[in-house]
Protein backbone atom coordinates (compact mmCIF):
# COMPACT_ATOMS: atom_id res chain seq x y z
CA UNK A 1 0.00 0.00 0.00
CA UNK A 2 2.83 2.35 0.85
CA UNK A 3 4.58 1.49 -2.40
CA UNK A 4 1.43 2.24 -4.44
CA UNK A 5 0.95 5.65 -2.85
CA UNK A 6 4.58 6.44 -3.49
CA UNK A 7 4.21 5.53 -7.14
CA UNK A 8 1.14 7.81 -7.50
CA UNK A 9 3.02 10.68 -5.91
CA UNK A 10 5.92 10.10 -8.29
CA UNK A 11 3.52 10.11 -11.28
CA UNK A 12 1.92 13.37 -10.20
CA UNK A 13 5.29 14.97 -9.51
CA UNK A 14 6.65 13.95 -12.87
CA UNK A 15 3.57 15.24 -14.75
CA UNK A 16 3.53 18.46 -12.78
CA UNK A 17 7.19 19.14 -13.48
CA UNK A 18 6.64 19.18 -17.24
CA UNK A 19 4.97 22.63 -17.28
CA UNK A 20 5.23 25.50 -14.85
CA UNK A 21 1.45 26.05 -15.00
CA UNK A 22 0.82 22.78 -13.19
CA UNK A 23 2.53 24.14 -10.10
CA UNK A 24 -0.18 26.80 -9.81
CA UNK A 25 -2.15 26.74 -6.56
CA UNK A 26 -5.36 26.77 -8.63
CA UNK A 27 -4.58 23.26 -9.87
CA UNK A 28 -5.42 20.27 -7.74
CA UNK A 29 -5.18 16.50 -8.21
CA UNK A 30 -8.61 14.88 -8.16
CA UNK A 31 -7.85 11.29 -8.98
CA UNK A 32 -4.68 9.24 -9.44
CA UNK A 33 -4.54 5.55 -10.29
CA UNK A 34 -2.74 3.18 -12.62
CA UNK A 35 -5.47 3.85 -15.18
CA UNK A 36 -6.31 7.53 -14.61
CA UNK A 37 -4.73 10.82 -13.55
CA UNK A 38 -7.20 13.73 -13.16
CA UNK A 39 -6.50 17.36 -12.32
CA UNK A 40 -8.83 20.35 -11.87
CA UNK A 41 -8.12 24.04 -12.59
CA UNK A 42 -10.06 26.68 -10.70
CA UNK A 43 -10.73 30.23 -11.93
CA UNK A 44 -9.69 29.49 -15.50
CA UNK A 45 -8.19 32.44 -17.40
CA UNK A 46 -6.97 32.95 -20.97
CA UNK A 47 -3.42 32.23 -19.79
CA UNK A 48 -4.46 28.64 -19.02
CA UNK A 49 -5.00 27.96 -22.71
CA UNK A 50 -2.47 25.64 -24.28
CA UNK A 51 -1.29 22.04 -24.61
CA UNK A 52 -1.26 19.73 -21.57
CA UNK A 53 0.82 16.54 -21.47
CA UNK A 54 0.50 13.56 -19.17
CA UNK A 55 3.21 10.89 -19.11
CA UNK A 56 3.16 7.46 -17.51
CA UNK A 57 6.73 6.48 -16.73
CA UNK A 58 6.71 2.85 -17.55
CA UNK A 59 9.01 0.88 -19.77
CA UNK A 60 8.54 2.31 -22.33
CA UNK A 61 7.13 5.74 -21.23
CA UNK A 62 3.54 6.34 -22.31
CA UNK A 63 2.50 9.94 -23.14
CA UNK A 64 -0.82 11.61 -24.12
CA UNK A 65 -1.54 15.26 -24.98
CA UNK A 66 -4.61 17.50 -24.98
CA UNK A 67 -5.08 21.12 -26.08
CA UNK A 68 -7.20 23.29 -23.79
CA UNK A 69 -9.13 26.12 -25.48
CA UNK A 70 -10.33 28.90 -23.20
CA UNK A 71 -13.16 31.18 -24.32
CA UNK A 72 -12.95 34.84 -23.36
CA UNK A 73 -16.30 36.01 -22.00
CA UNK A 74 -17.11 39.52 -23.29
CA UNK A 75 -17.81 42.32 -20.87
CA UNK A 76 -21.23 43.89 -20.75
CA UNK A 77 -21.52 46.51 -23.51
CA UNK A 78 -21.50 50.25 -22.96
CA UNK A 79 -23.13 52.86 -25.24
CA UNK A 80 -21.38 56.22 -25.58
CA UNK A 81 -21.70 59.28 -27.79
CA UNK A 82 -25.13 60.62 -26.82
CA UNK A 83 -25.71 63.61 -24.59
CA UNK A 84 -29.31 64.32 -23.64
CA UNK A 85 -31.16 66.05 -25.06
CA UNK A 86 -30.53 66.24 -28.81
CA UNK A 87 -32.16 68.79 -31.09
CA UNK A 88 -34.10 67.82 -34.19
CA UNK A 89 -31.70 67.85 -37.14
CA UNK A 90 -28.59 66.99 -35.11
CA UNK A 91 -26.31 64.22 -36.38
CA UNK A 92 -25.31 61.90 -33.54
CA UNK A 93 -23.10 58.82 -33.32
CA UNK A 94 -23.83 56.00 -30.88
CA UNK A 95 -20.90 53.67 -30.13
CA UNK A 96 -21.25 50.29 -28.42
CA UNK A 97 -18.08 48.76 -26.96
CA UNK A 98 -17.33 45.37 -25.41
CA UNK A 99 -13.92 43.92 -24.51
CA UNK A 100 -12.39 40.65 -23.28
CA UNK A 101 -14.04 38.36 -25.83
CA UNK A 102 -12.30 35.39 -27.47
CA UNK A 103 -13.13 34.81 -30.24
CA UNK A 104 -14.36 38.31 -31.13
CA UNK A 105 -17.96 38.95 -30.11
CA UNK A 106 -20.70 40.02 -32.53
CA UNK A 107 -22.62 43.28 -31.99
CA UNK A 108 -26.11 44.02 -33.33
CA UNK A 109 -28.17 47.24 -33.12
CA UNK A 110 -31.92 47.57 -32.70
CA UNK A 111 -34.17 50.64 -32.90
CA UNK A 112 -37.09 49.61 -30.71
CA UNK A 113 -37.76 46.12 -32.14
CA UNK A 114 -36.30 46.68 -35.63
CA UNK A 115 -32.68 45.84 -36.42
CA UNK A 116 -30.51 48.60 -37.91
CA UNK A 117 -27.02 48.30 -39.36
CA UNK A 118 -23.91 49.81 -37.78
CA UNK A 119 -20.20 49.80 -38.63
CA UNK A 120 -17.98 47.25 -36.81
CA UNK A 121 -14.36 47.51 -35.63
CA UNK A 122 -12.34 44.68 -34.01
CA UNK A 123 -9.01 45.20 -32.18
CA UNK A 124 -6.84 42.53 -30.56
CA UNK A 125 -5.75 43.11 -26.96
CA UNK A 126 -3.40 40.30 -25.99
CA UNK A 127 -5.30 37.05 -26.41
CA UNK A 128 -8.73 38.73 -26.31
CA UNK A 129 -10.57 41.20 -28.57
CA UNK A 130 -12.21 44.58 -28.14
CA UNK A 131 -15.20 45.09 -30.46
CA UNK A 132 -16.85 48.42 -31.27
CA UNK A 133 -19.89 49.15 -33.40
CA UNK A 134 -21.04 52.66 -34.32
CA UNK A 135 -24.39 53.92 -35.50
CA UNK A 136 -24.66 57.40 -37.04
CA UNK A 137 -27.93 59.10 -38.03
CA UNK A 138 -29.76 62.44 -38.11
CA UNK A 139 -32.38 62.68 -35.39
CA UNK A 140 -35.91 64.02 -35.85
CA UNK A 141 -38.99 64.18 -33.66
CA UNK A 142 -39.80 60.51 -34.38
CA UNK A 143 -36.62 59.57 -32.48
CA UNK A 144 -37.90 61.17 -29.28
CA UNK A 145 -38.45 58.28 -26.88
CA UNK A 146 -36.95 55.72 -29.29
CA UNK A 147 -34.93 52.94 -27.65
CA UNK A 148 -31.60 52.07 -29.28
CA UNK A 149 -30.30 48.72 -28.05
CA UNK A 150 -26.81 47.24 -28.42
CA UNK A 151 -26.82 43.43 -28.30
CA UNK A 152 -23.58 41.44 -27.77
CA UNK A 153 -23.64 37.80 -28.88
CA UNK A 154 -20.91 35.25 -28.10
CA UNK A 155 -20.47 31.50 -27.98
CA UNK A 156 -19.72 31.71 -24.25
CA UNK A 157 -23.06 33.41 -23.47
CA UNK A 158 -26.31 31.58 -22.94
CA UNK A 159 -28.19 34.77 -23.90
CA UNK A 160 -26.92 38.05 -25.37
CA UNK A 161 -25.79 40.96 -23.23
CA UNK A 162 -27.92 44.04 -23.95
CA UNK A 163 -27.62 47.73 -23.19
CA UNK A 164 -30.31 50.29 -24.15
CA UNK A 165 -30.22 54.06 -24.61
CA UNK A 166 -33.54 55.93 -24.80
CA UNK A 167 -33.21 59.11 -26.87
CA UNK A 168 -34.63 62.48 -25.91
CA UNK A 169 -35.06 64.87 -28.83
CA UNK A 170 -36.23 68.48 -28.62
CA UNK A 171 -38.28 69.78 -31.56
CA UNK A 172 -40.44 72.78 -32.49
CA UNK A 173 -44.18 72.71 -31.70
CA UNK A 174 -47.07 71.88 -34.01
CA UNK A 175 -50.69 72.81 -33.15
CA UNK A 176 -54.14 71.69 -34.30
CA UNK A 177 -57.65 72.66 -33.13
CA UNK A 178 -60.36 70.09 -32.40
CA UNK A 179 -64.00 70.90 -31.61
CA UNK A 180 -66.92 69.29 -29.81
CA UNK A 181 -69.78 69.86 -32.31
CA UNK A 182 -70.17 68.96 -35.96
CA UNK A 183 -72.85 71.61 -36.58
CA UNK A 184 -72.63 74.51 -34.09
CA UNK A 185 -76.10 75.98 -33.43
CA UNK A 186 -77.38 78.83 -31.32
CA UNK A 187 -77.77 78.07 -27.64
CA UNK A 188 -75.41 75.06 -27.67
CA UNK A 189 -72.39 74.39 -25.49
CA UNK A 190 -69.24 74.48 -27.65
CA UNK A 191 -65.62 73.58 -26.90
CA UNK A 192 -62.41 74.12 -28.84
CA UNK A 193 -59.19 72.35 -27.84
CA UNK A 194 -55.72 73.35 -28.98
CA UNK A 195 -53.86 70.07 -29.42
CA UNK A 196 -50.11 70.62 -29.42
CA UNK A 197 -47.07 68.43 -29.86
CA UNK A 198 -43.52 69.53 -29.21
CA UNK A 199 -40.62 68.89 -26.86
CA UNK A 200 -40.47 70.69 -24.51
CA UNK A 201 -44.27 70.94 -24.39
CA UNK A 202 -45.22 74.38 -25.78
CA UNK A 203 -46.60 76.61 -23.04
CA UNK A 204 -48.68 78.65 -22.53
CA UNK A 205 -51.53 78.45 -25.08
CA UNK A 206 -52.89 81.87 -26.08
CA UNK A 207 -56.40 82.23 -27.58
CA UNK A 208 -57.64 85.10 -29.74
CA UNK A 209 -60.58 85.91 -32.05
CA UNK A 210 -60.32 87.77 -35.35
CA UNK A 211 -56.85 88.97 -34.45
CA UNK A 212 -57.82 90.44 -31.08
CA UNK A 213 -58.72 89.41 -27.53
CA UNK A 214 -61.70 87.20 -26.78
CA UNK A 215 -64.75 89.54 -26.66
CA UNK A 216 -66.95 87.93 -24.00
CA UNK A 217 -64.96 86.55 -21.11
CA UNK A 218 -68.15 85.63 -19.22
CA UNK A 219 -69.37 83.17 -21.84
CA UNK A 220 -65.94 82.22 -23.13
CA UNK A 221 -63.87 80.32 -20.58
CA UNK A 222 -60.21 79.45 -21.18
CA UNK A 223 -58.78 76.56 -19.17
CA UNK A 224 -55.29 75.61 -20.27
CA UNK A 225 -55.60 74.42 -23.86
CA UNK A 226 -59.41 74.51 -23.96
CA UNK A 227 -61.73 77.35 -24.98
CA UNK A 228 -65.35 76.82 -23.97
CA UNK A 229 -68.30 78.92 -25.17
CA UNK A 230 -71.18 78.32 -22.78
CA UNK A 231 -74.08 79.32 -25.13
CA UNK A 232 -73.47 79.97 -28.80
CA UNK A 233 -75.00 82.91 -30.66
CA UNK A 234 -74.43 84.70 -33.96
CA UNK A 235 -71.95 87.12 -32.42
CA UNK A 236 -69.56 84.21 -31.89
CA UNK A 237 -68.98 83.88 -35.64
CA UNK A 238 -65.37 84.49 -36.57
CA UNK A 239 -61.85 83.05 -36.72
CA UNK A 240 -60.44 81.60 -33.51
CA UNK A 241 -56.71 81.18 -33.18
CA UNK A 242 -54.48 79.42 -30.66
CA UNK A 243 -50.74 79.95 -30.37
CA UNK A 244 -47.97 78.34 -28.31
CA UNK A 245 -44.19 78.19 -28.37
CA UNK A 246 -41.08 76.60 -26.90
CA UNK A 247 -37.42 77.59 -27.20
CA UNK A 248 -37.26 76.12 -30.72
CA UNK A 249 -40.15 78.00 -32.30
CA UNK A 250 -43.79 79.13 -32.33
CA UNK A 251 -46.82 77.48 -33.91
CA UNK A 252 -50.47 78.43 -34.35
CA UNK A 253 -53.75 76.97 -35.61
CA UNK A 254 -57.07 78.55 -36.67
CA UNK A 255 -60.73 77.53 -36.68
CA UNK A 256 -63.48 79.42 -38.52
CA UNK A 257 -66.71 79.27 -36.54
CA UNK A 258 -70.12 79.81 -38.14
CA UNK A 259 -73.10 79.47 -35.82
CA UNK A 260 -76.32 78.19 -37.42
CA UNK A 261 -79.85 79.03 -36.35
CA UNK A 262 -81.41 76.80 -33.73
CA UNK A 263 -82.84 73.51 -35.07
CA UNK A 264 -81.18 74.12 -38.44
CA UNK A 265 -80.75 70.65 -40.02
CA UNK A 266 -77.42 71.67 -41.52
CA UNK A 267 -75.05 69.67 -43.69
CA UNK A 268 -73.77 66.26 -42.70
CA UNK A 269 -70.23 67.54 -42.21
CA UNK A 270 -68.82 70.52 -40.41
CA UNK A 271 -68.84 73.50 -42.81
CA UNK A 272 -66.50 75.41 -40.49
CA UNK A 273 -63.67 72.93 -40.57
CA UNK A 274 -61.19 73.50 -43.37
CA UNK A 275 -58.88 70.63 -44.18
CA UNK A 276 -55.20 71.11 -43.59
CA UNK A 277 -54.69 71.56 -47.33
CA UNK A 278 -57.81 73.64 -48.16
CA UNK A 279 -60.18 72.53 -50.95
CA UNK A 280 -59.55 69.36 -52.89
CA UNK A 281 -57.50 70.79 -55.75
CA UNK A 282 -56.98 67.35 -57.26
CA UNK A 283 -60.75 66.83 -57.67
CA UNK A 284 -61.26 70.30 -59.17
CA UNK A 285 -58.34 69.80 -61.53
CA UNK A 286 -59.75 66.46 -62.66
CA UNK A 287 -63.15 67.98 -63.47
CA UNK A 288 -61.54 70.83 -65.43
CA UNK A 289 -59.39 68.37 -67.37
CA UNK A 290 -62.45 66.30 -68.36
CA UNK A 291 -64.32 69.42 -69.53
CA UNK A 292 -61.34 70.59 -71.60
CA UNK A 293 -60.93 67.13 -73.14
CA UNK A 294 -64.61 66.93 -74.18
CA UNK A 295 -64.44 70.45 -75.66
CA UNK A 296 -61.36 69.58 -77.72
CA UNK A 297 -63.03 66.41 -79.01
CA UNK A 298 -66.09 68.39 -80.13
CA UNK A 299 -63.90 70.97 -81.89
CA UNK A 300 -61.99 68.24 -83.73
CA UNK A 301 -65.16 66.43 -84.85
CA UNK A 302 -66.78 69.68 -86.00
CA UNK A 303 -63.62 70.69 -87.88
CA UNK A 304 -63.45 67.37 -89.70
CA UNK A 305 -67.14 67.64 -90.62
CA UNK A 306 -66.75 71.16 -92.06
CA UNK A 307 -63.58 70.22 -93.93
CA UNK A 308 -65.24 67.21 -95.55
CA UNK A 309 -68.27 69.19 -96.80
CA UNK A 310 -66.14 72.06 -98.05
CA UNK A 311 -64.11 69.64 -100.15
CA UNK A 312 -67.24 68.17 -101.69
CA UNK A 313 -68.50 71.62 -102.63
CA UNK A 314 -65.23 72.57 -104.31
CA UNK A 315 -65.04 69.27 -106.17
CA UNK A 316 -68.56 69.58 -107.55
CA UNK A 317 -67.98 73.17 -108.51
CA UNK A 318 -64.80 72.24 -110.36
CA UNK A 319 -66.53 69.46 -112.29
CA UNK A 320 -69.32 71.72 -113.48
CA UNK A 321 -67.34 74.89 -113.93
CA UNK A 322 -67.22 74.61 -117.73
CA UNK A 323 -70.03 76.42 -119.52
CA UNK A 324 -71.57 77.50 -116.14
CA UNK A 325 -72.44 81.14 -115.57
CA UNK A 326 -72.20 80.90 -111.75
CA UNK A 327 -71.16 78.58 -108.87
CA UNK A 328 -74.62 77.11 -108.23
CA UNK A 329 -75.01 76.16 -111.90
CA UNK A 330 -71.52 74.63 -111.79
CA UNK A 331 -72.49 72.36 -108.86
CA UNK A 332 -75.75 71.31 -110.61
CA UNK A 333 -73.83 70.59 -113.83
CA UNK A 334 -71.23 68.63 -111.82
CA UNK A 335 -73.91 66.46 -110.21
CA UNK A 336 -75.54 65.87 -113.58
CA UNK A 337 -72.25 64.98 -115.19
CA UNK A 338 -71.61 62.59 -112.36
CA UNK A 339 -74.88 60.79 -113.06
CA UNK A 340 -74.28 60.65 -116.78
CA UNK A 341 -70.71 59.53 -116.17
CA UNK A 342 -72.02 56.49 -114.44
CA UNK A 343 -74.25 55.67 -117.42
CA UNK A 344 -71.40 55.88 -119.95
CA UNK A 345 -70.00 52.55 -120.98
CA UNK A 346 -67.25 51.70 -123.45
CA UNK A 347 -67.05 48.54 -125.48
CA UNK A 348 -63.91 47.26 -127.15
CA UNK A 349 -64.17 44.86 -130.11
Amino acid sequence: MIVKQRLIFILYSLCASVFKALRDNRIELLRASWQELTIRIRDVSLSDEGQYTCSLFTMPVKTTKAFLTVLGVPERPEITGFTKPATEGDIITLTCTTSGSKPAANIRWFRNDKEVQGTKEVNATGKSFTVRSSLQFQVDKRDNGAAYTCSVEHVSLASPYMTTEVLEVHYAPHLEITHSLIIPQEGQYFKLECVSIGNPIPEPVLWSKDGGDLPDIERMIVEGRELTIMTLNKTDNGTYRCEASNHLGTSSAEYILFVYAKDFPGPTTDPNALGPHGPDHALIGGVVAVVVFITLCLIIVLGRYLARHKGTYLTHEAKGAEDAPDADTAIINAEGNHVHAEEKKEYFI
